[in-house]
């Protein structure tokens, strides 16, 4: 009997922790790959919060449900925390310097999300660049997702 209770308890306990809400929050770095100091890199937190229905509509058979009219400008959000970052390249080309004091900012801002209760659960990244004959233009980008 006295096994049946502990593992009652344990499956409630069990249980109540899977019930438990789970928020995610979303970080972006952006690092600039345009030589000579010319792009802008930055973390990117966002601070506010939204509601994905309202600028979501359903289409059946061709028409959407909801006929209300969603500008641009509605999905935009003020609140923002933007760290500046420096950029990849510099005059004479790849610049570590740069990359490592990268590195020191962007740690900080993990610990720092550490500390408030955030769990890191998961990383992805990817390159945007024409790659073209004169490739003067392109991102690093790599979202951390934090939940608690």
């Amino acid at each position: 009997m006295q096994r049946f209770i502990v593992l009652l308890v344990a499956l409630l306990g069990f249980s109540a922790d899977l019930a438990a809400q789970q928020e995610f929050k979303i970080v972006t770095i952006v690092e600039s790959i345009v030589p000579m100091g010319i792009g802008r890199s930055r973390i990117v937190d966002n601070q506010a919060t939204a509601d994905y229905e309202e600028f979501t509509t359903e289409r059946t058979d061709g028409r959407r449900s909801n006929q209300r009219e969603i500008r641009r400008s509605d999905l935009k959000v003020d609140e923002i925390e933007e760290t500046k970052l420096l950029n990849f390249f510099s005059a004479t080309g790849i610049n570590f310097q740069n990359i490592a004091s990268n590195d020191a900012i962007i740690s900080s801002k993990i610990n720092a999300m550490l500390a408030d209760g955030w769990k890191l659960t998961f990383v992805t990244s990817g390159v945007e660049s024409d790659a073209g004959a004169d490739d003067g233009q392109g991102i690093f980008i790599t979202r951390l997702f934090f939940s608690k």
